[in-house]
């Protein structure tokens, strides 16, 4: 896709926003601060990783998800593990969100090698907040956010797809087209 704001402008007219979860937070707004428990390929972390400590430092994307293990998130999570370096070259850091326990994050990613955290949000408060709770599968549905330096939203992907590389080059290309 050429212009990704057109494809914000697409999202906003489909109304992919799920009924009932509140309206993602949109371009320009302040991101939705948070803090989760994480795993990474290496343990479960004692600590706690929190958005707001992102800022001024790297831009962060955030990539919401159904499930560990399920054939498209894996796609999904592979694609962002895959393109890691590319990423982190266009100062992109990756959270990837699910409201799986850490120990399941843990061992999904060591099984995957992926290189960046998971965060749990076992009661999808986040989520909510980002509109990306399915509230009828009691899941998170596939968004991604991209959260620029300031901690304003640069980026809203409400129908991301693991299907194809389209969704994934239109978020690279955003990512490019920030300062």
């Amino acid at each position: 896709m050429k212009n990704p704001l057109a494809h914000l402008a697409t999202l906003a007219v489909t109304g992919l926003t799920p009924a009932g979860s509140g309206a993602a937070p949109a371009v320009g707004e302040a991101a939705p601060d948070f803090e989760l428990p994480y795993a990474t390929r290496e343990a479960v972390a004692s600590d706690r990783v929190s958005l707001s400590s992102f800022r001024g430092n790297s831009r962060v994307i955030l990539a919401f998800y159904p499930a560990d293990w399920s054939g498209g998130c894996t796609k999904e999570v592979c694609t962002l593990r895959d393109h890691f370096a590319a990423l982190g070259q266009l100062s992109a850091e990756v959270i990837a969100i699910s409201g799986d326990y850490t120990y399941s994050h843990h061992a999904w990613a060591k099984h995957h090698d992926l290189p960046f955290r998971l965060a749990a949000d076992h009661d999808h408060a986040v989520a909510k907040r980002y509109a990306s709770y399915n509230a009828e599968s009691g899941m998170d549905r596939r968004t991604v956010f991209v959260v620029d330096r300031d901690g304003k939203i640069a980026y809203v992907d409400l129908a991301y797809s693991a299907k194809d590389a389209t969704s994934f080059d239109q978020l690279v290309e955003a990512i490019r087209t920030l300062k």
